[in-house]
């Protein structure tokens, strides 16, 4: 590891520990040039599966894209960052979990609205309304009776 401060190639590990949850470990390294002291952080690169969309092209994995629609759906509801993280992580899981190199969108969606439905139902039909393109408000009727069913809830 280079140091950050006179780019030497030499530095040595001081400390190592366990960061966020057990995915990561925190590293705090000595410089041997300049005896700077500094922190890095190492963590597992896992390769995400590559969304094909509706029209057949192929993106890559957009976790950012992810949390923002989830944001977006969520908006003014009361659903803390923090749980919206935990939903976007458990999404992920799903997606590596498949082993697939190619996972539809319409897979994604679908688990996006899983996580919405649990989370908060207004934001669920908000997401739904855009995602499966509501046209009038007989959709959104449906979808609310969805919802109200005893069954409805676990679909």
């Amino acid at each position: 590891m280079r140091c950050p401060f006179c780019n030497a190639p030499e530095t040595k590990v001081i400390d190592s520990r366990l960061a966020n949850e057990g995915d990561s470990v925190r590293r705090r390294r000595e410089c041997l040039t300049c005896s700077e002291r500094f922190t890095t952080f190492e963590m597992a690169e896992l390769v995400m599966p590559r969304i094909i969309k509706s029209d057949g092209s192929r993106v890559p994995f957009d976790e950012q894209k992810l949390l923002q629609g989830m944001s977006k759906a969520l908006e003014k509801r009361p659903v803390s960052m923090e749980t919206i993280e935990q939903a976007v992580n458990h999404i992920k899981y799903n997606l590596r979990a498949t082993g697939d190199r190619e996972v539809p969108a319409e897979r994604l969606g679908e688990w996006v609205m899983d996580e919405l439905k649990m989370l908060d139902q207004v934001a669920y039909v908000r997401f739904a309304s855009v995602y499966r393109s509501f046209q009038d408000l007989d959709e959104f009727r449906q979808e609310i009776e969805r919802l109200e069913s005893p069954q409805g809830v676990n679909e």
